[in-house]
């Protein structure tokens, strides 16, 4: 198959699923996932084998090119170090409510002295306990904190049993609904926490939806936070009024290659903004649950985290 039949085939599909393919394709590349278990998870988003193998390779060329060693772990998933702000995590509660389309889920985290809300969004395996665990990190540090199951309406993310399964039915959901369900989470922040300034934050595949969200608008949302999320082509965030603080990692081309986009676009708006780029850090460095996971620059990211919300949702 020609690279531009490749293309051809990519351009069929969504911006979102083209994210998700190129993403599965690039854990294969960095030796996460097998070539079989890449080739089932792609055909689960309708990437047919002689595409699939030819995304592969081009993933392949792109890291090499980086011509730069993968950085050394920070604490392993299962270490003794936590990650920041562990010791002060809050229990999170499974709630629902009415959405546009349907009952959304979600797992609340009620602060005891609440200085703004947050809505989190998750990455591209649905709401787990790790998203949970932020929210209830962000509860601990004085922000309640609403994290949003996105596949509410296909029965929760713990109506599937396989993640894969779970990633390929958020690609083929309209990017419209996610962003009306969004709306509607930060409407229920504003029921939960009446009076406050609301926030959000979204890892990987729920960064690229705090971008698309920006992009509708964001109404209600004071400060936002998308970890290396990508960015949606010619981005307008003119309708929106949120500060946004982007964080990238410097080993992460295929998504921090965007930044220098979306500083512009932020510019452009009008917004205030900062980008911050942690080195030797790769995508999705912030899970510790996760292979990627980066000690030192999770910490670091969690401050910054924190004292854009004190400063944009507490006024501090």
């Amino acid at each position: 198959m020609s690279t531009t039949a490749l293309r051809r085939i990519l351009l069929r599909v969504t911006a979102l699923q083209r994210y998700l393919a190129e993403e599965i394709a690039t854990d294969h590349v960095d030796g996460l996932l097998t070539r079989r278990e890449a080739l089932r998870r792609l055909a689960l988003l309708g990437i047919g084998a002689a595409a699939a193998g030819e995304l592969i390779a081009a993933c392949a060329k792109r890291e090499d090119a980086t011509n730069a060693p993968k950085p050394p772990a920070g604490e392993s998933p299962t270490g003794a170090a936590q990650p920041p702000g562990a010791n002060n995590t809050l229990p999170t509660a499974a709630i629902g409510w009415a959405g546009p389309q349907g009952r959304l889920q979600g797992a609340w985290a009620q602060a005891s002295d609440s200085r703004g809300c947050v809505l989190v969004v998750h990455e591209n395996k649905g709401l787990n306990d790790w998203v949970r665990s932020v929210a209830g990190r962000l509860a601990g540090a004085g922000h309640s904190a609403l994290a949003i199951d996105l596949l509410s309406e296909e029965g929760g993310t713990g109506a599937f049993q396989d993640p894969a399964q779970a990633t390929a039915t958020l690609g083929k959901v309209p990017p419209d609904r996610f962003t009306h369900d969004l709306n509607s989470g930060v409407a229920e922040l504003k029921l939960r926490a009446p009076g406050q300034e609301v926030g959000v934050v979204g890892f990987c595949f729920g960064g690229g939806l705090v971008w698309h969200l920006l992009a509708s608008g964001a109404l209600g949302v004071s400060a936002a936070v998308p970890f290396y999320g990508p960015l949606p082509a010619d981005p307008d965030f003119a309708g929106s009024k949120a500060a946004v603080l982007a964080i990238y990692a410097a080993r992460d081309s295929r998504v921090t290659g965007s930044q220098a986009a979306a500083k512009a676009a932020l510019d452009h708006a009008g917004l205030v903004n900062e980008i911050v780029v942690e080195p030797d850090a790769d995508h999705a460095f912030f899970n510790d649950t996760g292979p990627r996971y980066n000690a030192g620059a999770s910490a670091d990211a969690w401050q910054r985290l924190l004292d854009w919300f004190g400063r944009y949702l507490a006024g501090q």
